[in-house]
């Protein structure tokens, strides 16, 4: 079976403070977009996985795809098969290409081997491989709140907008950027104001609280909101901890931001959501 693994924005990140546990109270809005990994799975006499396209760093068997897969070996009894991830997506960007992956062979394993597991019960064990992968077991516009896993479908739709990705090659360490995030004093909760606020707004009623760390340490990503804005974007963000940078339009962007740097990409996509 082929199935494709999507990513995600951030519209608005908004982390709130540190929790006992090690993790941070935060409130986002998360928004799928239709740019693809491609996952492949098969019964096999053997487990095997193997990834074409962009080259994934580390062992393999760190891989996400992976621990999803021995994840649910470890409750069920089936086959074993293989898993060929092709990776199109581009590895910390911010915009949870690894985390889809994660989620798409938990459903693919699901329906592939008939193991009947709910969907509220996929989420769960997602959850347990990374804050953003229970997101994309639905992979519909989501309101996530605690540390990223508690989530609510938002009545919000920018089906006819079209968004583009733009990454200069600059890696930020999460760990890092959680350890100076600038915890915002939001009243307001996202899902209200997304509710309720036209997108020209969205500038003035919500932020990335990674953003003045990340464009601190890197102005050139902030020249790259700018650039956007410039471009005729109704609003522009960077997604998650960076350094993913998006433009939303309302007519398809035909203007290019050259970067003579490596691992640069700008991708454009239509909103299907």
């Amino acid at each position: 079976m082929i199935y494709y693994s999507p990513c995600k924005i951030n519209i608005g990140l908004h982390v709130f403070n540190k929790r006992a546990d090690g993790f941070h109270n935060l409130d986002t809005f998360m928004y799928p977009i239709a740019w693809y990994d491609v996952i492949e799975i098969l019964p096999n006499e053997t487990f095997s996985f193997s990834i074409s396209g962009l080259k994934i760093p580390g062992d393999p068997i760190d891989n996400l795809c992976v621990k999803a897969y021995y994840l649910l070996k470890n409750d069920f009894s089936f086959p074993n098969c293989s898993i060929h991830l092709h990776k199109v997506i581009p590895m910390g960007a911010g915009i949870g290409g690894g985390s889809a992956n994660a989620a798409i062979v938990l459903k693919g394993l699901n329906e592939v081997f008939q193991l009947g597991i709910s969907n509220s019960k996929l989420k769960e064990y997602a959850a347990t491989l990374g804050s953003d992968c229970a997101f994309f077991i639905d992979c519909l516009p989501q309101i996530a709140t605690g540390r990223g896993e508690q989530l609510i479908p938002a009545n919000f739709s920018l089906k006819g907008y079209w968004i583009k990705l733009v990454n200069i090659g600059i890696h930020i360490s999460t760990k890092e950027a959680f350890q100076n995030v600038s915890f915002t004093d939001k009243k307001k909760s996202i899902k209200e104001i997304i509710g309720k606020t036209k997108i020209e707004m969205f500038t003035k009623e919500i932020e990335n609280s990674f953003e003045p760390y990340v464009f601190g340490l890197h102005p050139n990503l902030l020249e790259v909101k700018q650039k956007l804005l410039q471009q005729g974007a109704v609003y522009v963000a960077m997604s998650g901890s960076g350094s993913t940078l998006y433009g939303i339009f309302e007519a398809e962007p035909t203007t290019t931001i050259y970067q003579s740097a490596p691992n640069y990409f700008e991708k454009i996509v239509k909103c299907e959501f």
